[in-house]
């Protein structure tokens, strides 16, 4: 079976190789945490082959499949840690590898979208209710990082039903845009990190918080997301994505090699404009 794109054979050859490195099979810890063990996780690292071109029907990606939904709960929430309190950045998390994936149709997942829609906040994000900054001022917001993520998942879907409530969720992050500062409880802000393009979309950063707003066409025209992606066109070189900023132990990935044009990060630009009409 073809698995990749011939050009990123050895980027998937070296994924793939940290397949038991957290102790456990296909990325996950010896006692079923998924998240854990970053860049190389059983929540990112198909998303990464997805990208590398591996197909959704490959083993690998089914048993992934099949081992996050084993951590789906009847209300609709992951718990892709086998201990503690269940938040919304994991079940977002968990949903939107399962989308990219191709399991959107899974009766399952429509439960978990059912289930944002009904915790969603009054400022139109969703909140991970963990203070570990304190209970500042800030924390009276949702968390950006979190209700980017949960729009990644909804775009997968016809949207109609829930376009009022989607729509709040963009405005909470145009706003973002003009406050700058840190809010929410984890504390993300808009700053220099911020505005270091990041490839593959693993934090809240320029590129990623565009690519996923540009599907939603209550952005387009707002000045505030013109703005943003005006800051985003002033870092393009003749026409390709440079990646500003990756997990290092990603660095030296050919597909997403640190200061190097990426043909898969301008693959996803060049779709960003399209979603505009322009590309």
């Amino acid at each position: 079976m073809k698995t990749v794109e011939n050009n990123y054979e050895t980027d998937s050859q070296k994924i793939l190789s940290y397949q038991q490195a957290n102790g456990g099979e296909f990325w996950a810890t010896a006692d079923g945490n998924l998240l854990k063990g970053a860049p190389f996780t059983t929540i990112e690292s198909p998303v990464y082959l997805l990208d590398l071109g591996m197909s959704k029907d490959d083993s690998i990606m089914l048993k992934c499949q099949e081992k996050i939904f084993n951590t789906w709960m009847e209300d609709g929430r992951f718990r892709l840690i086998p201990k503690g309190t269940i938040y919304p950045c994991q079940t977002v998390r968990a949903l939107n590898t399962l989308c990219k994936m191709g399991a959107t149709s899974d009766e399952r997942l429509q439960r978990t979208f059912d289930y944002l829609i009904d915790t969603q906040e009054a400022d139109g994000g969703w909140k991970c209710q963990k203070y570990s900054f304190g209970r500042g001022a800030e924390t009276n917001y949702s968390t950006p990082m979190t209700t980017l993520i949960a729009l990644d998942c909804f775009r997968h879907l016809d949207t109609k039903a829930y376009e009022q409530k989607l729509n709040n969720a963009v405005e909470f992050l145009l706003q973002h845009w003009d406050i700058k500062r840190p809010i929410g409880p984890c504390h993300h802000g808009i700053g220099t990190l911020f505005m270091q393009g990041e490839y593959p979309f693993r934090s809240y950063n320029l590129f990623y918080y565009l690519y996923v707003l540009s599907f939603y066409s209550y952005a387009h025209k707002d000045l505030r997301f013109l703005n943003a992606l005006e800051e985003l066109k002033q870092k393009i070189q003749d026409g390709q994505v440079i990646v500003e900023r990756v997990v290092p132990k990603l660095a030296k990935l050919d597909f997403c090699e640190k200061g190097k044009k990426s043909a898969l990060a301008t693959k996803r630009y060049n779709e960003l404009l399209k979603n505009l009409g322009v590309g």
